[in-house]
């Protein structure tokens, strides 16, 4: 039988996934933002409170996993698996040939590696921050970890590599047949409106280190 401690920490650990706070996988899922407060787990008469079936679907719905990856989160272990993952500065990456036409990574010159929790199924790289073009929300020095084969939704950050070698880092506002229209992180920098052909390839921003 399935613990109370186990289904919390799967929220916890999916909201860790997917780069937010519990508050902030709550707020994502369309519910209170004390929702999955560590306060509101345990009742003020000592019962434990458990996380509706509803909740539990529309974090699903607001993350893309599926039902099956939330029930590996309930089963993994309390230490997440460790895995290496491939580096480079973000205006690096558009250089030279560092990536594949779908946005994996080459490895080789250019490329280093770091350590972080396997993230499962997604493939993933990371991008370090050189500058201050995306203050306030990403500093120098933070590091991305993006997935250009996980699914990507309206107000999802970013990654977007067009084919004449820039590469950006925004929130997704809309997504048609023929353009991508991308909100800036930082209010001193415009928004863009790109055509769909200028796009290389676009990633979602899995996870921040700060």
């Amino acid at each position: 039988m399935l613990s109370h401690e186990q289904i919390w920490n799967a929220i916890d650990r999916l909201a860790e996934r997917h780069g937010y706070s519990a508050s902030g996988l709550a707020r994502r899922a369309g519910l209170d933002a004390t929702s999955f407060n560590r306060s509101k787990r345990i009742g003020a008469d000592g019962r434990k409170r458990w996380p509706s079936t509803e909740s539990v679907s529309k974090v699903l719905a607001a993350t893309g996993a599926s039902l099956d990856e939330f029930l590996r989160l309930i089963e993994a272990r309390e230490i997440p698996a460790r895995t290496m993952v491939p580096l480079i500065g973000l205006t690096q990456a558009g250089a030279g040939r560092l990536f594949t036409d779908e946005g994996m990574p080459t490895g080789g010159a250019g490329w280093e590696e770091i350590e972080f929790p396997d993230l499962g199924e997604e493939r993933a790289f990371a991008l370090e921050i050189q500058g201050d073009s995306m203050q306030p929300l990403f500093r120098d020095g933070d590091v991305l970890i993006v997935s250009p084969t996980a699914s990507v939704r309206k107000g999802d950050r970013v990654v977007v590599r067009l084919h004449g070698g820039e590469v950006i880092a925004k929130e997704l506002k809309r997504r048609t047949a023929r353009t991508v229209e991308l909100v800036s992180l930082n209010p001193e920098h415009e928004d863009r409106v790109l055509n769909i052909g200028e796009v290389a390839w676009m990633a979602r921003v899995m996870w921040v280190r700060q």
